[in-house]
């Protein structure tokens, strides 16, 4: 079996930590570089479900996208939350490993896996990573879709492929305009419109868009674009990339001959768990793995 530290060393290949942003924590929150390490679990949240989970599956590595304490911390006392979770992973000896920003902007990375649930053919990043000369890293993806849609097919198709939530999929624009060509990014991502607005594509799909942004955007370019907003939940953006980084660890066991066994966890921690339509009726969203994909 391979010891955390060279396991580590594999994954901060993938995504190396100084490619993440300043203000990002990413990188092993705790673990014995010198443990034995057979078995991995993926997960988006560190928190207590996931931490439970990754202690009944006997994994002695967690590695999560987001991170434990991004704004820091001066105590990890049990009396907190985030702090049980720490004084769990450490009684049963189960390290845990963050890959924040410098998986969304990896190749492949957040954005990919995303367009790969999606099946969509990645052309590009949208912000491209001015330190990789072959363009290739970056924030977002714009893709072109396998054949056309109609703003409501794709709408559809991402309800069906993404993991299942509690706010689904909502969408902005015309619902019978045709899209050809579309930007991905998985996350918050309307910090972006400029730049999807300049690549001409004909739909954004990503999460957690604000109003006033939003509201702008569609504005702003109504008049002359035929550009439509799929704002899906943030959980469900990310939750692909835990399968390609699955994978790609896979790859780099068997490689080794290490003999990882390598797992995804399906828990849905998506922090909303219903949504009631204007007319009342409340749709639950699922709170066990049946809420992911196969």
């Amino acid at each position: 079996m391979p010891r955390l530290s060279e396991v580590i060393a594999a994954l901060d290949a993938l995504w190396p930590p100084e490619r993440a942003e300043s203000w990002d924590a990413v990188g092993t929150v705790c673990g014995d570089p010198d443990a034995e390490v057979d078995r991995v679990l993926f997960a988006v949240d560190p928190v207590r479900e996931i931490a439970d989970e990754a202690v009944a599956l006997g994994a002695q590595l967690l590695v999560t996208h987001h991170p434990l304490y991004l704004r820091g911390t001066t105590t990890v006392a049990a009396s907190t939350f985030k702090g049980r979770v720490v004084h769990e992973l450490i009684k049963h000896d189960v390290a845990l490993h963050v890959a924040h920003t410098n998986a969304d902007t990896a190749d492949p990375g957040v954005s990919d896996a995303l367009a790969g649930a999606l099946d969509l053919r990645v052309l590009g990043p949208l912000v491209p990573d001015s330190a990789d000369p072959q363009g290739r890293r970056g924030l977002g993806r714009v893709c072109e879709l396998q054949h056309p849609l109609t703003v409501r097919e794709l709408a559809a198709v991402a309800a069906k492929r993404l993991p299942a939530t509690a706010q689904g999929i909502r969408v902005a624009g015309d619902p019978d305009a045709t899209v050809r060509t579309m930007v991905v990014s998985g996350g918050s991502g309307d910090s972006l419109f400029d730049a999807v607005r300049a690549t001409g594509a004909d739909a954004f799909l990503t999460a957690d868009l604000r109003h006033h942004p939003a509201s702008e955007f569609m504005a702003d370019g109504g008049a002359h674009s035929p550009l439509a907003l799929l704002d899906a939940a943030h959980w469900a953006t990310e939750w692909p990339w835990c399968e390609l980084a699955a994978a790609q660890l896979d790859e780099i066991s068997d490689r080794n001959g290490w003999g990882l066994r390598v797992h995804v966890s399906k828990t849905v921690t998506d922090p909303w768990t219903a949504h009631a339509a204007s007319h009342g009726t409340a749709s639950w969203a699922p709170t066990d793995p049946a809420g992911a994909p196969n």
